[in-house]
């Protein structure tokens, strides 16, 4: 077994709305997770991972997530689940999800493409 207490977690920011928590347990196969977004993320088209999948649950807030040619509401209590290479956007005034990757995030996986 692994623990990970709050103050251990790592703190990150991947844009100026988006702060983050990572959770990384030295394991390669998996990961965690926790961001508040407020308003677009990316500010500009879309987010991809290369290389894994993106489990999120949202823990607090709504918004929409696009991909695609679609849209997609969520709230408080829905998941999801992002493919490797699906391309997205966030669009919420606050959210507050949290996300397993499989396999473990890696900066050098998450792009944006315009």
């Amino acid at each position: 077994m692994k623990y990970i207490k709050l103050r251990d977690a790592e703190i990150g920011q991947n844009s100026d709305n988006v702060k983050t928590l990572e959770y990384s347990f030295g394991d390669e196969s998996i990961d965690l997770g926790v961001a508040t977004i407020e308003g677009r993320f990316p500010k500009e088209g879309y987010a991809y991972n290369e290389v894994s999948k993106e489990l999120i649950y949202v823990l607090e807030g709504t918004g929409t997530l696009n991909y695609k040619n679609e849209s997609l509401n969520f709230s408080k209590g829905d998941a999801i689940l992002i493919m490797p290479k699906d391309r997205y956007y966030f669009e919420t005034k606050y959210a507050l999800i949290t996300m397993a990757c499989t396999p473990s995030w890696n900066p050098s996986q998450h792009k944006i493409e315009k």
